[in-house]
């Protein structure tokens, strides 16, 4: 994600915690900003985790299973 965009999700997080809050267009950019990185950041973790194997006892490697 761009570091603008991230800039820009902590700038309507500090805004939100104020007295004046958030307008409604800004609310629906946070949670459209929120929703793109969380899933940018799913897509990264499985992407890592596609790479990890368990080693058992005996020295055989298995991939990690999705649940």
């Amino acid at each position: 994600m761009e570091q603008a965009k991230i800039d820009r999700i902590n700038q309507l997080a500090r805004k939100a915690k104020t007295a004046e809050g958030l307008t409604d267009e800004e609310k629906a950019e946070q949670f459209r900003l929120r929703r793109e990185y969380i899933a940018e950041w799913r897509a990264a973790t499985e992407s890592t985790l596609d790479n990890v194997y368990i080693v058992d006892d005996k020295g055989v490697e298995h991939k990690l299973k999705k649940k």
